[in-house]
């Protein structure tokens, strides 16, 4: 394998290659290896550091947050207006988000591939046509049902009170093999069961002849006149958050895959694709909401898949329910109150069931240099959307009590939990879009495709429209928000560019 740390360098680094990759998430682990299997020199460049899958699975979810999930976890899109702010969390290490994902991997409607198709004008974006890139990332990264017998009791009351009242429910795919339902994706798998790109695309690189670089912060695209040639930046320590020390790499093309919230970063710092006024706005999160319930007999919500089923029976309303159960002790930090109050219902823990709902957003973020590395992002709620958050908690809760829950917590702060006689009367409609409590895992479309440079910043073929040979290969590139777990889709895309690298 070719590993290489950039806190081991003592002195400033110039390299070359065919391509060199930024990100080595889902988008750009999966453009390094497609690219190396096919004979090019690659350099995959890394801000994090390299962290076991297995002794990822060992961690308690406190070792993860502070060893490689962003800002610990508490990175955050500030709500504008009538908005709630949203906890966006991400990773910074060898594997990018892929390590800290429940695993869910669902194709993008076909209505949504054919609108992109049909709306931009790109021939091979519909749903046919990118059934050849599924297909082969499904098989890479080994997706499968998850079984029944993995799904929770907090899943499974949540789904027996929603057929009840005529919700259907079906099996979530993600990429696993050899799960046994430890109820910690997020932080870690015991078992290495989760398929991350650790475990597959990176290998794969490497076997190939790839060279991958942790610890080195990507500043700067090179560029001569309207040509890309390389990429600058400085490598990094985690203790000493950087080092006086510099890195150049000077390649034919450059691939970005930093995501959706840094890509436009670098792109901004290098002064490229500021055509459209594009970069990075529309961004879109996924906005989600954790709904949990008391019951009166014990519900252990943490044995069983972390994310198991769905119901997208309102999709026509832009909502989705999913299941998720994060460990018991994350569920108790998250429990209201303080001291005495809190610790009341704390120690009803056992007793507590969760489910999730997400919204299909517009997409009304933005993205802000800031001090430091790190961006600001903020987040404006259209008008639809923030009308269906009172619709989304009401639908969760009646469920919950449909299956026969105590009492509800939904996800207001301070609020106290609520009984099914105060389910019509709760204020909903009335709160304050502030005291939602919401979070993401899926920043989109602040880099979109498209067919019109006016409106895009990347051409349909991944690269930028104002600058050649720099290519865009991560979930910044997604024209809308899916309404659905976007890793398979990010990969797939990420498939499809590297075809047109490659040919």
């Amino acid at each position: 394998m070719s590993r290489t740390s950039g806190r081991t360098m003592d002195r400033d680094v110039t390299l070359d290659c065919d391509v060199v990759v930024v990100g080595s998430g889902a988008g750009g682990a999966v453009i390094a290896a497609t690219l190396a299997e096919a004979g090019q020199r690659v350099i995959l460049l890394e801000e994090g550091p390299v962290l076991d899958a297995m002794a990822h699975g060992r961690m308690r979810p406190s070792e993860s947050l502070r060893s490689i999930w962003r800002d610990a976890g508490m990175t955050l899109a500030v709500g504008i207006g009538d908005s709630p702010s949203i906890n966006v969390t991400s990773a910074r290490v060898l594997g990018g988000s892929s390590m800290v994902t429940g695993g869910v991997c669902f194709r993008a409607d076909a209505e949504v591939l054919d609108g992109w198709s049909r709306e931009l004008t790109i021939d091979d974006l519909d749903a046919n046509a990118m059934d050849r890139w599924y297909s082969e990332v499904e098989r890479d990264v080994h997706v499968e049902p998850v079984p029944v017998s993995l799904r929770s009791r907090s899943t499974n009351l949540f789904i027996e009170g929603g057929e009840k009242i005529g919700i259907p429910f079906h099996s979530m795919n993600r990429n696993t093999n050899g799960c046994t339902g430890n109820g910690r994706c997020n932080f870690g798998c015991p078992n290495g069961a989760k398929m991350s790109v650790d475990l597959n695309y990176l290998p794969r690189a490497e076997r190939a002849g790839a060279e991958l670089w942790t610890d080195c912060l990507v500043e700067r695209v090179i560029t001569e006149g309207t040509r890309a040639t390389g990429v600058r930046g400085r490598f990094v320590d985690e203790k000493k958050e950087r080092t006086q020390f510099h890195f150049s790499v000077f390649a034919k093309r450059v691939v970005l895959a930093g995501g959706a919230a840094y890509t436009p970063l670098i792109l901004r710092a290098s002064g490229l694709a500021k055509r459209s006024g594009a970069l990075g706005r529309n961004l879109s999160l996924h906005p989600s909401f954790r709904v949990m319930a008391e019951f009166d007999e014990p519900v252990r919500g943490w044995h069983g898949a972390l994310q198991s089923a769905y119901s997208d029976h309102f999709h026509a309303d832009g909502m989705v329910f999913n299941s998720v159960f994060t460990p018991h002790g994350v569920v108790a930090a998250a429990m209201p109150g303080f001291g005495k109050h809190h610790a009341r219902f704390r120690e009803r823990i056992a007793n507590i069931a969760m489910f999730g709902g997400m919204l299909h957003d517009d997409g009304g973020g933005r993205l802000w240099r800031f001090f430091g590395r790190e961006p600001l992002m903020t987040y404006r709620m259209s008008k639809r959307d923030r009308a269906r958050v009172p619709l989304l908690l009401r639908r969760m809760a009646e469920i919950f009590f449909s299956a026969g829950a105590r009492r509800v917590f939904l996800p207001v702060f301070g609020s106290e939990p609520i009984e099914p006689d105060d389910l019509a009367g709760a204020p909903l409609e009335s709160t304050h879009g502030r005291l939602f409590e919401c979070s993401s895992q899926h920043p989109l479309g602040t880099c979109r495709m498209g067919s019109d440079p006016r409106a895009s910043v990347v051409r349909p073929t991944g690269e930028l429209w104002d600058v050649k040979n720099v290519y865009v290969a991560d979930g910044s590139i997604l024209p809308t928000s899916l309404g659905k777990n976007p890793q398979l889709t990010i990969m797939a895309m990420a498939k499809r560019v590297a075809n047109r690298l490659v040919n």
